[in-house]
């Protein structure tokens, strides 16, 4: 099976322990057996695997989520990398060019496109399978999954059917309706459309030849910024006429603000808290240190980290974006291929910044040219490179690396580090990369 994963978000809706780097989907929420907490894309790829060992999974997302995805699903994950961000239509006809030119799947063979971040039980693996079988035999050019409405909804498509069989014809296809409109649709037995759809990969490229010349996944991806800026639901599935349905009656949420995503979570707290006998329906998720105690609380979500501290009742949460939106912060944490680094102090002429390095990892081979470092070696072993000049540390070493300084540190064990930034106009992007021999 050919799976195309949808990676986007803008990290709002989560605030905050998401942000402009970290959406929803890498929020480590669903404890497992040992202890250990697995982010929503860790679940759904374990998923996959365990369904289908041999998928050929391709996650379609922007390059500031490169760096979380691997360090979450490891450094092998084939990534179509959007170079700018221009909806779901760009993003998937990108990672159809990508399995074609870079993964060499035939244009005859059917690809599934689903979000990475969907909760469901195993039987949605299952469903996929179906929908792939049935995009091979040809009978539709796309095939839907439906989904049956909880409620009348303005957030989802609508997919009307022909019949009520397992598999039908699909009679119309309506996107985001208002909520009478959405009413009207559930009563003549229509479907929540929930972004899973199948078809030979070659369906999509012959769309997107039809909005732009391109010879190959290179090329598209250096006409990138020049296609549309619309979803694949209002560009292609909407003027569809062969489409089919496959029902879908399995788990389903989409865990898209506080209040939908607590109903998830297998404990009403998650990291240092403490809650009396008094709070009902009330959940706390803490990423600090620092404990975080509720006394008398009913329906209410508290969510704490570097990023800033949430206190909001649980049905009013999903109104949070625009509150959000007015926020001017750095991005204060953030996941990387090599580790982590979390912001400590932010002050007008320094930075204190905690990094995490794990083991056979380094930073990239760098200078920056308005700010000095400090870097205090907490715990672990490994070796630094200042200016060509190899030394090897370990807890308690202090490294002065002055501005212009070419510089990496790589871990030869798990290796924490305390980096103090001094200088003015301390920026993410006075950064300069370059090769490293050794």
């Amino acid at each position: 099976m050919n799976l195309i994963l949808l990676s986007g978000g803008s990290g709002k809706r989560l605030w905050p322990l998401s942000n402009d780097v970290r959406s929803k989907q890498f929020i480590p929420i669903f404890e497992q057996t040992d202890g250990s907490r697995e982010s929503m894309a860790q679940r759904v790829y374990r998923q996959i695997r365990k369904a289908d060992a041999d998928a050929s999974v391709v996650i379609a997302a922007p390059k500031t989520q490169v760096s979380a995805l691997r360090n979450q699903l490891g450094e092998s994950i084939a990534v179509s990398v959007e170079p700018c961000r221009r909806d779901t239509f760009p993003a998937i006809a990108l990672a159809c060019a990508y399995l074609r030119d870079v993964k060499g799947v035939c244009e005859k063979e059917p690809t599934v496109i689903c979000p990475v971040d969907s909760f469901v039980d195993d039987s949605y693996f299952e469903t996929l399978k179906t929908l792939s079988r049935l995009a091979e035999e040809g009978t539709a050019n796309l095939v839907l999954m439906g989904i049956q409405p909880a409620y009348p909804s303005e957030k989802y498509g609508y997919i009307l059917p022909e019949n009520a069989e397992p598999v039908s014809r699909v009679r119309t296809f309506r996107e985001k309706p208002d909520r009478e409109t959405a009413k009207s649709y559930i009563a003549q037995g229509a479907l929540w459309n929930g972004g899973v759809f199948a078809c030979r990969l070659g369906y999509v490229l012959g769309k997107v030849q039809e909005e732009i010349s391109f010879s190959d996944y290179y090329d598209l991806f250096s006409k990138y910024e020049t296609l549309p800026k619309i979803s694949f639901d209002y560009a292609v599935v909407e003027k569809e006429p062969a489409v089919q349905v496959v029902r879908y009656a399995g788990q389903w949420k989409d865990l898209g603000t506080w209040n939908t995503l607590t109903e998830a979570m297998e404990r009403p707290d998650i990291g240092n808290t403490v809650m009396d006998k008094s709070c009902s329906n009330t959940h706390i998720m803490n990423d600090l240190d620092i404990p975080v105690l509720a006394i008398g609380l009913s329906d209410v979500v508290v969510a704490a980290s570097p990023q800033g501290i949430l206190v909001s009742n649980k049905e009013q949460s999903s109104y949070m974006k625009p509150l959000v939106d007015s926020l001017e912060q750095p991005v204060m944490f953030a996941e990387k291929s090599w580790g982590s680094y979390r912001v400590l102090d932010a002050q007008p002429e320094s930075l204190t910044v905690k990094v995490t390095l794990r083991q056979g990892h380094r930073m990239n081979y760098h200078s920056h040219q308005r700010r000095d470092e400090v870097w205090v070696v907490v715990s672990g072993t490994g070796r630094t490179v200042v200016d060509g000049m190899e030394q090897e540390i370990h807890a308690g070493d202090v490294i002065a690396i002055q501005a212009g300084c070419r510089h990496t540190v790589m871990a030869e064990t798990d290796l924490v580090l305390m980096e103090v930034q001094l200088g003015r106009g301390i920026r993410a992007d006075d950064k300069q990369k370059y090769p490293l021999e050794l």
